[in-house]
């Protein structure tokens, strides 16, 4: 009996363990993200700077800026949705520093029943974050032609287009004011961290098999005995 119960035994503690291991190497993972986040939060809220030389994704990304400059009247609206919003109009323009410099800003956001409404232009200074936006994939219809609509924030065409740096500033505080544009900032909250979820589910997959192979065992028992 005893050799007949070795493969069901080997099958359960091996199986179990490798489960355990998954579920434990998971929660691991939300502490790390958890830092993670609490890092993004804390540079994302953190007092601007001046507007680096030479800006990039690795070193930047998320990083609080502060610029004077003059907001141009050539924009972008790119279509967009929230959860509490629904769809909407993201404004990107191009914006000259007091150096001379050209880069995206994104302003905010419209509803659809004001996106051809006035708004404000000239000198004035923003307060926001650098972003990179990653939303350009195989399925990202290109712009329409006709109505001058975007479907993407996508960086380098962007810049391209508006004649300025490969470089975006999300606002979340602007002195131009008296304009039907909302900010939408940048935050932690579109970032998931459902490394619990993964641990709960690892944990309960160890469980099953704990189970299932101790009705495997209590099966070959009921055979051997029989």
């Amino acid at each position: 009996m005893l050799r007949r119960l070795i493969f069901p035994l080997l099958l359960g503690i091996t199986g179990t363990a490798v489960l355990l291991w998954l579920g434990t190497w998971q929660v691991q993972r939300l502490a790390w993200k958890a830092d993670v986040l609490e890092d993004l939060q804390t540079r994302i809220a953190a007092a601007p700077l001046g507007l680096p030389e030479t800006p990039t994704k690795t070193d930047h990304q998320y990083l609080s800026v502060e610029v004077t400059g003059e907001v141009g009247n050539k924009e972008v609206l790119v279509l967009a949705s929230t959860k509490k919003v629904g769809a909407m109009y993201r404004i990107i323009v191009p914006f000259r520093t007091e150096d001379g410099r050209r880069i995206l800003v994104d302003r905010g956001f419209v509803l659809d029943e004001l996106k051809d409404s006035p708004r404000p232009i000239g000198v004035g200074t923003l307060t926001g974050n650098l972003m990179w936006p990653d939303e350009v994939d195989s399925f990202t219809p290109e712009p329409d032609q006709k109505t001058g609509i975007w479907f993407a924030r996508d960086l380098p065409r962007l810049a391209e287009h508006l004649n300025t740096e490969p470089v975006m500033l999300v606002v979340r505080k602007t002195s131009l004011t008296g304009s039907s544009l909302t900010p939408l900032p940048v935050d932690t909250a579109g970032i998931p961290n459902k490394h619990l979820e993964y641990a709960v589910t690892w944990y309960g997959l160890a469980l099953v098999w704990v189970l299932m192979s101790g009705l495997l065992i209590w099966r070959q028992t009921r055979k051997s005995e029989g």
